[in-house]
């Protein structure tokens, strides 16, 4: 896992499209994209099957009109997977286990909040794609549980480089690249004593994510 961080405006999603797109110099950047010292090949660079790269991106937006079952079906029978119904199941459950607020097979992907969206579009990618490589952007602002969503895709074995503001999921990485006026200014690998901070803020998180719930739940935050 590789954390992009920087400030907003300073190129990291860019930088992501840039990659999904395997830019040969055909993008507002001019930047080109080689894999292992080459340019793509066309064939890797515009396949729909075979892609190396999926995106998750900050705005999902369904314009179909089907139920989630609907949508999750239709694609585990593209990949012309073996159990289509177990594996239609199991994405939706992954998906709810992952969104704050819960949905059902029947709930039109139109219906879904945008923290919804994401939590399906993560447990379908991670059971589905066979893209290795994920790029996700900013998976902090979804409304999910956003650690076990990227614990999800490594556990899938995908690489994943992902935009974010949040200092867990930075930590979490194995390094981060800094951004600054739309380029990359550093590489800094993540150290031990960092990794022993992370225990530290994701107790301070649990603390925070105690009052959210709170919060939600309506009520007062005066002894927690």
């Amino acid at each position: 896992m590789i954390c992009v961080v920087g400030p907003t405006g300073s190129g990291k999603s860019r930088f992501l499209a840039d990659i999904e797109w395997m830019a040969q110099g055909d993008t507002p950047t001019g930047r080109m994209l080689l894999i292992n010292g080459t340019p793509p090949d066309p064939s890797q660079r515009f396949s729909i099957d075979h892609k190396l790269v999926a995106q998750l991106s900050q705005n999902m937006n369904f314009v179909m009109d089907l139920t989630v079952e609907e949508f999750v079906t239709m694609h585990a029978e593209s990949r012309m997977v073996e159990d289509v119904t177990a594996v239609t199941a199991a994405i939706i459950a992954l998906a709810n286990e992952l969104a704050g607020e819960q949905f059902t097979p029947h709930t039109p992907v139109t219906a879904l909040s945008g923290g919804q969206s994401r939590a399906l579009m993560i447990a379908d990618t991670s059971c589905l794609s066979r893209s290795p490589i994920v790029l996700i952007d900013e998976i902090e602002n979804a409304g999910i549980d956003r650690k076990r969503a990227v614990h999800t895709l490594v556990d899938k074995r995908k690489i994943v480089l992902m935009a974010t503001h949040d200092p867990i999921l930075a930590l979490m990485g194995d390094r981060r690249l800094i951004f600054r006026n739309g380029g990359i200014s550093a590489i800094i690998e993540t150290s031990q004593r960092e990794r022993d901070n992370l225990v530290r803020f994701e107790e301070m998180d649990r603390c925070l994510g105690a009052v959210r719930n709170a919060l939600r739940n309506g009520e007062r935050i005066e002894s927690m």
